[in-house]
């Protein structure tokens, strides 16, 4: 294959493209590429990408391996290989109703690298802003929980590509140029200083160009290791962003603000959360809407979920769902906050935004890996129907 020659690949195809850590002059010789070179090679390489899209997010993938079924780390003899990552899950929600959407990130030239690209791009994500540069991509373990044995997640993603990312070798200005919406999560502010670093600059660049700025904020305890705490980095990011999402404990471990016996085990009631988000935009006036996604656990496999969504005056709640049978939980949360900025984005009022986000989050629970891969009018029949799970003849 020549260099930077695209070789358009099936689903699931796992075509190898020349390896980016060094170009070839025209005489056959290779030399070392810059970052910004290393850009503008993979986006070439992506011909029939590149196109302008509406929505960009910015954030890691990693490589997620599982043991079938609902069997232990210890028992596994074989895992189940995908790749996961909330910010991507978001696109691919988004590309899902028919908004174009890029994932930007940093993987290794190498096939690895290269597969979770084609993983992405499957499902029609753009991914020609891509940098391929680094040594590896991160990996998680995950053990799918059951009954009263909860899930558990190992990370092994230190010195991942993305960590080493620096900032200036991202052309925000460019990538920006038509968009309309930027989301980030707070899970790659938390990886290390350089993606904090360039989180920062995506997050000044987007409202420069006055994107709608959107942020997950997905506290993960056991990535802040670099030497500065969430509170210090997301307080620093969160007046450059719109509209904020979490869970119920989010708001709590990241800024200290807590209601007043908000949540228990099995149940969550939304009302406790008004004194939550009140506080949260008197301390970030630029908050446009703050949503938060409520789960009750009263097992691995049974759970409630519902949302709430606060716009600065009123207070939304949805219903409860009553899962009873949860086969993933995992990236249930950024199929909420994507299903939420589709419907933002194509003008529902608030009620009905908050009431699609929770429906399509609440179909997460029954697909196995990250993606949410549900239809508009799946979510629709939930809404207005309640999901009796009848066959569709």
């Amino acid at each position: 294959m020549e260099p930077n020659e695209y070789v358009p690949e099936s689903p699931g195809d796992l075509t190898i493209l020349e390896s980016l850590e060094h170009l070839i002059n025209l005489d056959g010789t290779s030399y070392e590429a810059t970052s910004e070179e290393i850009y503008t090679s993979n986006r070439e390489t992506a011909t029939g990408q590149g196109r302008m899209v509406q929505f960009v997010t910015f954030g890691e993938i990693m490589l997620r391996l599982n043991p079938p079924g609902f069997r232990r780390f210890l028992q596994a003899e074989s895992f189940e290989a995908s790749y996961g990552g909330a910010e991507a899950s978001v696109a691919i929600s988004l590309v899902n109703y028919g908004i174009s959407s890029a994932f930007v990130t940093c993987l290794p030239p190498n096939e690895i690298g290269q597969a979770a690209i084609n993983y992405v791009r499957r499902f029609g994500v753009d991914t020609s802003h891509i940098i391929r540069a680094g040594e590896r991509i991160g990996i998680y373990f995950y053990e799918i929980g059951a009954n009263q044995r909860p899930s558990k997640v190992i990370y092994d993603r230190a010195h991942s590509a993305i960590a080493d990312v620096k900032p200036g070798s991202i052309p925000w200005k460019e990538i920006f140029s038509e968009a309309k919406w930027f989301h980030f999560t707070g899970i790659t502010p938390a990886i290390s200083q350089n993606a904090a670093d360039v989180s920062l600059e995506a997050v000044r660049s987007a409202k420069d160009r006055g994107l709608r700025v959107s942020c997950d904020l997905n506290y993960r305890a056991k990535l802040w290791k670099y030497g500065k705490t969430a509170t210090e980095i997301m307080a620093e990011l969160m007046p450059y962003v719109d509209i904020v999402s979490g869970n119920e404990e989010d708001c709590e471990k990241i800024f200290g603000i807590k209601g007043a016996d908000a949540r228990v085990a099995e149940d969550v009631s939304a009302e406790k959360y008004h004194e939550v988000v009140s506080k949260l935009t008197k301390r970030f006036p630029n908050l446009k809407k703050v949503c938060i996604t409520l789960r009750g656990s009263i097992s691995a496999t049974h759970n409630s979920w519902s949302g709430l969504l606060y716009d600065g005056i009123k207070l939304y709640s949805t219903k409860k769902y009553d899962i009873t049978n949860v086969v993933d939980r995992l990236g249930s949360g950024d199929a909420f906050t994507g299903a939420l900025i589709y419907a933002l984005l194509t003008g529902k009022s608030e009620q009905d935004a908050l009431d699609f986000a929770t429906a399509a989050s609440a179909l997460k629970h029954s697909i196995l890996f990250d993606p949410n891969l549900v239809s508009i009018q799946e979510i629709e029949s939930l809404v207005k129907e309640g999901g009796a799970g009848r066959v569709q003849r």
